[in-house]
């Protein structure tokens, strides 16, 4: 398999990485949609949301919190931000390794488009 993502959890590609710990590691996007953005991923492979099972439902938690743990960690969790995953094509999913967009640095507009 030849996943982007895989290879950054894997140190094989280089990134910008923020947090990292035995499931889940948080990087910055290189084409940013904020002044803040930032990728929270699993290190397991598991290529869209529609994919996750009840299994999963730990990891997943765990994509959001790390998400909260980064945006108190880098001082604007109380201005706010906002967290999207993108699903299959339609949604706006390119990478298909499920990924939580961590957005922030200016005012999010709703609805979002």
């Amino acid at each position: 398999m030849n996943c982007i993502f895989c290879n950054v959890a894997a140190g094989n590609t280089p990134a910008d990485i923020v947090y990292q710990d035995d499931e889940v590691v948080a990087f910055r996007d290189i084409h940013p949609q904020a002044p803040t953005h930032i990728l929270v991923i699993p290190r397991r492979h598991i290529a869209t949301v529609n994919e996750l099972d009840a299994a999963d439902t730990q990891l997943a938690g765990r994509l959001i919190l790390t998400a909260k743990r980064i945006a108190a960690d880098l001082g604007f969790a109380e201005n706010g931000y906002r967290l999207v995953m993108n699903t299959n094509r339609d949604g706006g999913q390119t990478v298909f390794h499920i990924h939580l967009h961590l957005l922030a640095g200016r005012h999010c507009h709703w609805p979002p488009g």
